[in-house]
């Protein structure tokens, strides 16, 4: 922390202020997977929300470490609602480098961002495709009509579903100029429009029960041409390069986890100083098997820290080396969620039968780790990309 630049430290200070807020409502939410918008009110009101939106829409314009700095104390008070909100932080981070929407149209979610505090988020995972990071066609399609388009399908997990202003549906399109055998897109869909209905489905899940990951149906909706964006033929890549497109996903979502992984450490090693049983007469924090374990979860947290600051801290400082990367942000990743598995683990037997309880936070931080786990790339994709960039292949 003694590197930060002052508003580095505003950044943290303000995501400490919105996580304890957070965290005091996270029991409640969690036990009745609810959605919290008084979470989302604090988010809006305190301007957390404009820090990603470029300044030349009315945001502050922050990089990646700066978000990543926020997420992870973010989800130090609620993972869930941390995890969704970085559904619209890592989304407009990445557009503000790339580019690649038209410019009115980037500019008004932005400023929709920033003035109001819109959320916007991307509705791509289906029943029959699952995860779309590796590749696949989606059942929802968007025929034309008219000037603009009609789209119908069925989206599932769809982070912030009930606060959401924009859901950024993926769908398949038609044969057409330039596209003989169809292509993709995305469609940009205002909550609201007729024809889009959520249905709950996520609060009874293993983890982030209040992050209202919801499914999306589509009947007809209406959408404008302008407003279905990154158009390509079918078996055509993304013209984004491949660290480009995964950097502000992989490390802010790293960033996360990380955060809900030292929070299980932090509440165990806080639990491990008060408790002291009559047989014992003094804290179990002063047991050195205790001792052991606490050390060891912050060893694996701060390993993983290190990297994810480092890799970070260079996406920002060397736009040209950007690609090269990519070993270093599937490590960081890697590293971070799996130290979140495992400092939770861990938590949970330094508190014994207590950590099964909700009586202590160590329970809903175990299962929530486990989500990290989801999000690409997964482990197997990740060790392999670091492995070939090892072996110089």
């Amino acid at each position: 922390m003694s590197m930060l630049t002052p508003r580095q430290h505003e950044i943290v200070a303000l995501a400490d202020d919105l996580a304890a807020r957070f965290a005091a409502r996270a029991p409640q939410h969690d036990a009745a997977g609810s959605f919290p918008h008084e979470n989302y009110a604090d988010l809006r009101e305190s301007g957390y929300l404009r820090l990603v939106v470029p300044a030349e829409y009315g945001g502050q314009g922050a990089g990646l470490f700066e978000m990543a700095l926020a997420q992870e104390h973010l989800a130090r008070g609620d993972g869930s609602t941390a995890m969704a909100v970085d559904m619209t932080v890592h989304l407009i981070g990445r557009l503000a480098e790339a580019r690649s929407w038209p410019d009115p149209i980037f500019a008004q979610v932005c400023r929709e961002i920033a003035g109001e505090g819109a959320l916007i988020n991307a509705a791509a995972s289906e029943p029959e495709l699952g995860s779309p990071s590796r590749g696949g066609m989606p059942a929802t399609r968007a025929t034309p009509q008219g000037d603009g388009w009609r789209v119908s399908g069925h989206k599932q997990f769809v982070s912030m579903a009930p606060a959401l202003r924009f859901f950024v549906v993926s769908v398949a399109l038609p044969p057409g100029p330039g596209m003989p055998e169809g292509g993709t897109g995305n469609a940009i869909i205002r909550a609201g429009s007729p024809g889009l209905r959520l249905e709950e489905t996520w609060g009874d899940a293993l983890s982030l029960r209040a992050s209202g990951s919801n499914d999306l149906w589509l009947e007809d909706v209406p959408v404008p041409d302008a407003w279905l964006v990154d158009r390509r033929p079918a078996g055509v890549a993304p013209a984004q390069k491949t660290a480009v497109m995964n950097a502000w996903f992989a490390l802010t979502m790293a960033a996360t986890y990380l955060g809900v992984g030292q929070a299980a450490c932090d509440a165990a090693g806080a639990y491990a100083r008060e408790r002291a049983p009559t047989a014992l007469g003094r804290p179990i924090a002063s047991l050195s098997q205790i001792q052991r374990r606490v050390g060891e979860m912050q060893v694996q947290l701060s390993a993983a820290r290190a990297l994810l600051h480092e890799t970070a801290r260079s996406w920002d400082a060397a736009p040209e080396g950007r690609e090269a990367l990519s070993p270093m942000i599937a490590a960081a990743k890697y590293l971070c969620t799996n130290a979140a598995v495992s400092a939770s683990d861990q938590a949970l037997r330094v508190a014994g039968g207590f950590g099964l309880t909700r009586q202590l936070p160590l329970e809903r931080y175990f299962r929530d780790a486990r989500a990290g786990l989801t999000h690409p790339p997964g482990d197997d994709a990740a060790l392999e990309l670091v492995g070939r960039a090892a072996m110089g292949m």
